[in-house]
């Protein structure tokens, strides 16, 4: 774990309660998720990693509380405070040649740096991203500009396949020896049931420490109690009891 000052450099609305936060400091981020100070809350704030370059970090968060509300409100310069170095994350390595990456929502996110990942290693990437309506959809461009082949579901069918991802990789049949998905749990357990061959799955729960101390994030897993922000958040599928 290490601790950074960060500064704001971008804190804007890209889609609908989704904001991209950009943040510039010292030093290259590992690990899959951040967390995160507010100004005047107790706990940090959970956000997965959707970028990091030397000196800079991208995130993308939705206003779904009071403290992403107020997160929200910070202006450019402010100064915050980040732990990172957090969380196991994709293994990348695990595919052989053919990625297949399946995201909901902001669980598109993490799975931008880990197309980018994939492609330095020459792997070809297959990327299907679902969210419920036009509005909320984020990444597009920048997916459809990194893999080799890309789909879009919408609920509502205002962009895209109209249905849930599962409908869009029913439709597209894409060929993969590895799978990674992110987003709602309903999503990736529909996914990893639909899905054959290997594959890793990020959860999603509560957390408190973040660093594995107070096991407030512990889940029951083939190979016993785990906790998310220690042992995961990416499991592999066969160890995910839904």
């Amino acid at each position: 774990m290490k601790k950074h000052i960060y500064i704001i450099a971008e804190n804007r609305l890209v889609a609908a309660d989704t904001y991209r936060l950009v943040l510039t400091g010292d030093g290259k981020v590992d690990g899959e998720f951040v967390h995160l100070e507010v100004p005047g809350f107790y706990l940090r704030r959970p956000f997965s990693v959707c970028d990091a370059t030397e000196g800079r970090l991208t995130l993308l968060y939705k206003t779904v509380g009071e403290g992403t509300r107020a997160l929200a409100t910070l202006p450019e310069g402010t100064e915050v405070s980040a732990v990172t170095g957090l969380g196991k994350g994709f293994d990348a390595e695990a595919c052989r040649e053919k990625a297949l990456l399946v995201g909901g929502g902001l669980g598109a996110a993490p799975l931008y740096l880990l197309a980018k990942e994939l492609k330095a290693l020459g792997k070809q990437v297959t990327c299907v991203l679902g969210f419920n309506k036009e509005e909320e959809v984020v990444l597009e461009a920048e997916f459809r500009a990194l893999c080799n082949t890309f789909s879009l579901a919408t609920l509502d069918g205002s962009a895209g396949i109209k249905g849930f991802v599962t409908d869009a990789l029913r439709e597209l049949q894409p060929e993969y020896d590895y799978f990674y998905t992110c987003g709602p749990m309903v999503m990736m357990k529909a996914v990893c049931q639909m899905l054959e061959g290997p594959g890793e799955a990020s959860l999603e729960e509560r957390m408190g420490c973040g660093a594995g101390f107070c096991y407030g994030c512990s889940i029951p897993t083939a190979k016993g109690p785990r906790r998310v922000c220690k042992d995961g958040p990416v499991f592999k599928k066969e160890d995910i009891l839904w």
